[in-house]
């Protein structure tokens, strides 16, 4: 290995190509330090927290980084024991300006805004007001409607505990022009929802032409703004909607910036049917859920005894549950709004455990990641050929509709 000083920054890297000055070692005692490698920018992301020790020896990025690999590679006592505390943060040189990426993400509350103030993004706002105590110092919400911008506030502001009055975040109407003045822009926004009755197979994707033509402006506007924190998809399909806003960024936004909520809900509705037959009980300690918002989801009843015939059936019920909520006569966005949105969005400011949409080699597919200070660390699991195969499988029909 060869280590480098920048900035009073340690670096190392396999192989001996930056013109760094060197050094013989990194100090036994460090906080972080920094792994440079190099892929292609345009299927790889620009930064991500090295969680296992064949990351210092993969560099392109595919679906494989799902799954545990065993290596020989034997590397210092002191870099495993960085790599086990989640202290190195890889940074993909081949991205202009990579050393930006020498930092690592302050502990503190963070300024989250919300883009619409529909059924969603309403009762996210509220998921958030609620649950954002430890985390969150404020929100902003900006909606098309200045009347549902100073319902809210009012609304919300007068949403407390009793005697602790400054607890709960504050929450404040903004302009459209401040949307990128937070760590984290949430898009709510959406059109062509299907009525009630006229859903047809998978109601998620009847709206993507529609939202993406919505997601594009703020796209650009995240791009012109060079917003430096989380643009969170919630609007479905969020997986090709993430995909959008990469492209129409201009790719001015990284690839790990953009983050799709979805999953959340499907890992939820699973749960549910595993609470309600003893058959697929083993996902609630042993279950994971893989890939998209509706069709071509991947529930796993077990990832220590894997059985495929129970997970298809426990991913048929997780997928059609919306369409359960429906036949009551009313729009299953409560679930939705709180499991995939305000919940895991809480989760992911927390540098917490949660299912969401992640980039993944150029396609943007969800799976268990968390957010830490060193970058994303998305889950290596061990995991039979089986289920890696339902994966891929599914990850090629993503990879596919981000083609079109």
């Amino acid at each position: 290995m060869f280590y480098y000083l920048y900035k009073n920054k340690y670096l190392f890297s396999i192989e001996d190509k930056y013109d760094y000055p060197k050094v013989n070692n990194i100090p036994l005692i460090t906080d972080e330090l920094y792994f440079l490698y190099e892929s292609d920018k345009k299927a790889s992301k620009g930064s991500y927290a090295i969680s296992d020790v064949s990351d210092l020896f993969s560099y392109e990025e595919s679906i494989d980084l799902l799954r545990l690999k065993e290596t020989k590679e034997i590397i210092p006592e002191n870099i495993k024991w960085l790599i086990d505390n989640r202290k190195i943060k890889a940074v993909n040189t081949s991205y202009e300006n990579y050393e930006e990426r020498f930092y690592f993400a302050e502990n503190k509350k963070k300024t989250v805004n919300i883009l619409a103030l529909g059924d969603v993004g309403s009762t996210l706002l509220m998921g958030l007001k609620l649950l954002g105590a430890d985390i969150i110092e404020s929100i902003g919400i900006y909606d098309r409607s200045s009347g549902k911008i100073q319902r809210f506030e009012y609304e919300m502001n007068q949403t407390s505990f009793p005697f602790e009055y400054d607890v709960l975040p504050e929450v404040h109407g903004i302009s459209k022009d401040e949307l990128f003045d937070c760590d984290m822009f949430v898009f709510c926004a959406s059109k062509g929802v299907p009525a009630i009755g006229d859903e047809g197979k998978d109601v998620r994707m009847v709206q993507l032409e529609e939202n993406a033509k919505l997601i594009k402006e703020y796209a650009v506007l995240a791009a012109d703004k060079s917003f430096k924190g989380i643009f969170a998809v919630v609007s479905d399909p969020v997986d090709p909607l993430c995909a959008t806003v990469l492209k129409e960024s201009n790719n001015e936004l990284l690839p790990e910036q953009i983050k799709g909520y979805g999953l959340g809900v499907m890992n939820a509705r699973a749960m549910y049917y595993a609470k309600k037959n003893q058959g697929y009980s083993m996902y609630l300690n042993e279950g994971r859920a893989f890939g998209p918002h509706g069709n071509d989801l991947v529930i796993a009843n077990s990832i220590a005894d894997y059985d495929d015939k129970l997970s298809k059936e426990l991913t048929k019920l997780a997928v059609e549950a919306n369409l359960q909520v429906r036949k009551t006569g009313f729009k299953p966005y409560i679930a939705p709004a709180l499991s995939s949105g305000a919940i895991s969005i809480v989760y992911t400011l927390k540098g917490e455990w949660h299912y969401s949409s992640n980039y993944i080699a150029g396609v943007y597919m969800g799976a268990k990641n968390r957010n830490l200070s060193s970058g994303l660390e998305i889950e290596k699991i061990n995991m039979p050929d089986e289920l890696f195969e339902r994966i891929k499988y599914t990850y090629n029909n993503l990879k596919k509709l981000g083609d079109l």
